[in-house]
């Protein structure tokens, strides 16, 4: 399957109170290879195993296959991933037709909150809300699995 995802900073906290849906997500990766990448995540009650493919070069798209795994799986796998887990507050935002993502990064990546949409086509128009901030999509410091890595507090000013 083929995502079509941007990726935005945010620049106020105001998408809280527009939220409809929030998670708290657990994720580590089993390999960092850019050409497939293989994460493990628990978000509540549920868990999946993904492995995305390599990023198009404006890195709009990439193949990512994902499956559900029970959740004692995805916890023992955990305990193989490689560096620093992810953890972050997922709040879920509609505007207009499409649904935006938000994740408020905690641990060695606190402070940074990062908005994605998914969308049918690179060229899809979008509502924009007010808390969008700068467009990072195609940024690989940006990516989850390099965050494991390289966390924010390291890099960030």
């Amino acid at each position: 399957m083929q995502e079509i995802e941007r990726k935005f900073l945010v620049k106020s906290n105001a998408y809280r109170e527009q939220a409809y849906k929030r998670s708290t997500i657990k994720q580590g990766f089993l390999n960092l290879d850019p050409q497939r990448t293989v994460r493990v995540r628990v978000k509540r009650n549920s868990a999946q195993l993904t492995v995305k493919g390599l990023s198009s070069d404006d890195g709009l798209s990439r193949h990512e296959w994902e499956i559900d795994i029970p959740k004692k799986d995805a916890l023992f796998l955990l305990d193989l991933c490689h560096n620093e887990f992810i953890e972050k507050e997922r709040y879920e935002v509609k505007c207009g037709e499409h649904v935006f993502e938000i994740d408020e990064f905690h641990g060695s990546n606190e402070g940074l909150v990062l908005a994605e949409i998914e969308l049918n086509d690179e060229n899809e128009s979008f509502v924009k809300p007010d808390w969008l901030g700068t467009e990072v999509t195609g940024q690989p410091e940006y990516y989850n699995a390099n965050l494991s890595v390289n966390p924010y507090l390291k890099w960030a000013k």
